[in-house]
């Protein structure tokens, strides 16, 4: 058994929560939580939402479930002033002049659909969840080895190519889980999807458990349900997930996720901490011996398969889009790699309230944006004028709108490189410098920080991958030397160490998925967007009609991408990745 499971024998995970609150009343230091509770409770902090920031000592990242994406603008609003008044970097860490672009008060929105504040002190934490309680928010189980935020499709009940809203399976799902001690101590995080949508925007291709719309004739009459995908993931070891032979009616979705986890529960690995994820564990037993052990343990009778209902991909909602309901729209803003002010984000959810009906709400998406619903086509561009949406249009270029980034070196202890500002600073010049074709409505570029995948770099048209990478800068090898090197030169020139990534084309999902191919490995950051003006000037002129680029990536040989990336006037190949 791993550390990390003997940590959760010596006290359930979801005991933290009233801990939090002691430790917030007597105003404990970090050093005296450890002392009190062992290295232990860092781990078991994360089923109350919170991770400690990598490097600022004292202070959480605090996450905050929002199933499906859905807000109703009073949710929205708490969560915006909450960041405002208790997720505000402090004067020894810059105050106000913290971060450049975003001051010192933001949320970042992420790509499964939660929110994260940083700058969180404990013993704020109560308020904060009194806050939450009062309007239905919550922050249990945001993180850990349990069920986590469970997706779903951000205009669900709103666009007319969903089968049927999913929304209230998405919510009887994820409070069916949450705060449940039964199901709160898995092998590894449980990453639900559920939707009605056709255009499988909640991404189940690359989730531990996908419910996706489907038909079945039952009794001469044909009812609408769920197909199931099984075990997909990315970081290392990515994995599309499988189809299993079972329909899944929306009243006994509950019971079927239950026997999901269940059988994780059961079988999943506690003892090696790198393969215990539950797609693992689908393709070590395979999709058919992993549905029979489902059935063992679910309690409902599981039809077989009918009519798939899928049809292909729609990463995102951007712009204004017209609803089913006659005469109301909703708009999706732009929010490069996810991170906007809490003011901004109040001022959103108040804009919901003054230019929408009563049912407006906000969602979020798994690209990092977010839509206002219900807005009568005659307000749409009373909204737009608003001082929130002039950063945020839901007109961006193809590079803003399909940028992504994690949380990277800023808050996250696994994160190598910093990528919120530079995902913000390089759509926008990309944008700029770069004249794609006209019917390339958006180009999805994903940064992760490190090999964590949080970002999902995989599915992307441009993948990075954060590295330190020692450049090559006499015109001789960039191997580093080693630490004995008898030269008397240090080992490594600090001059020579940068920031950098591996670099990856052409990812996607829907009926053509496929992992990116990691084309090439430690190119220094100021190398990417000239390598980058290489490519989509290759691409202008080779593309065949209609070709989207991550199918000419694929189409043209990784030799041949290298060639054209090397032609930059940049040192695209000169680094190469060093342990720092």
């Amino acid at each position: 058994m791993n550390a990390v499971e003997e940590w959760k024998q010596e006290k359930h995970p979801l005991d933290v929560i009233e801990d939090v609150r002691r430790y917030a009343e007597e105003g404990l230091s970090f050093d005296e939580i450890e002392e009190r509770a062992g290295g232990g409770e860092w781990e078991r902090l994360k089923w109350a939402g919170m991770y400690s920031h990598g490097v600022q000592d004292g202070y959480f990242m605090m996450r905050t479930k929002v199933p499906g994406g859905y807000l109703t603008p009073d949710q929205a609003e708490v969560i915006g002033e909450v960041v405002e008044e208790y997720a505000t970097a402090p004067e020894e860490y810059g105050g106000e002049n913290q971060n450049d672009l975003w001051g010192d008060a933001y949320l970042d929105i992420t790509t499964r659909q939660d929110v994260q504040k940083h700058w969180v002190e404990v013993e704020d934490v109560p308020a904060i969840w009194e806050r939450y309680d009062e309007v239905g928010l919550t922050t249990i189980q945001g993180c850990g080895d349990g069920a986590r935020n469970v997706l779903g499709c951000p205009a669900a009940g709103l666009d007319d190519h969903e089968c049927f809203d999913a929304q209230p399976v998405v919510d009887a799902v994820s409070e069916y889980f949450t705060g449940n001690r039964e199901y709160a101590n898995l092998p590894r995080k449980f990453k639900m999807t559920i939707t009605g949508c056709t255009h499988d925007c909640a991404q189940s291709q690359i989730n531990d458990l996908g419910l996706v719309p489907a038909r079945k004739e039952r009794d001469g009459q044909a009812y609408y349900g769920f197909h199931v995908r099984v075990g997909g993931g990315l970081s290392d070891g990515p994995r599309m997930a499988s189809n299993l032979d079972v329909f899944v009616p929306p009243e006994d979705a509950v019971e079927f996720c239950r026997a999901v986890a269940q059988t994780f529960k059961e079988l999943g690995d506690r003892n090696n901490r790198g393969v215990c994820r539950m797609r693992y564990l689908v393709e070590q037993l395979g999709p058919e011996t992993f549905e029979a052990a489902i059935r063992d343990r679910c309690t409902v009778d599981l039809p077989t398969r009918g009519v798939d209902l899928t049809e292909g991909y729609a990463g995102d909602h951007v712009g204004v889009h017209d609803q089913k309901q006659e005469g109301l729209t909703y708009v999706g803003f732009n929010v490069i790699a996810g991170r906007m002010g809490g003011d901004e984000f109040a001022e959103a959810a108040r804009a919901a309230r003054t230019y929408g009906t009563e049912d407006a709400s906000i969602r979020l998406a798994t690209d990092q944006n977010f839509l206002i619903t219900h807005v009568p086509s005659e307000n749409v561009e009373d909204l737009l004028a608003e001082p929130f949406a002039q950063d945020y249009q839901p007109n961006p270029g193809p590079f803003s709108r399909g940028a992504v980034g994690c949380t990277g070196s800023e808050f996250c202890n696994y994160g190598i490189i910093e990528t919120k500002k530079r995902v913000r600073r390089w759509a926008r010049e990309l944008d700029e410098r770069i004249d794609t074709p006209e019917d390339l409505e958006v180009v999805r570029m994903h940064m992760s920080g490190c090999s964590a995948s949080c970002a999902q770099p995989q599915i992307a048209d441009i993948g990075f991958r954060g590295e330190t990478v020692q450049v090559d800068t006499d015109g001789e090898s960039a191997e580093p030397r080693s630490a004995d090197d008898s030269s008397g030169q240090n080992p490594r020139d600090a001059d020579d160490i940068v920031e950098g990534m591996d670099f990856g084309l052409g990812g996607s999902l829907g009926s053509d998925n496929e992992f990116l191919d990691w084309v090439e490995n430690a190119v220094p950051a100021d190398a990417v967007i000239p390598a980058l003006e290489r490519l989509f000037e290759a691409y202008a002129e080779g593309r065949a009609d209609g070709e989207r680029f991550y199918e000419w990536c694929r189409r043209v040989d990784n030799g041949q991408l290298r060639s054209i990336m090397k032609r930059a006037d940049a040192p695209v190949t000169e680094g190469v990745a060093v342990d720092d």
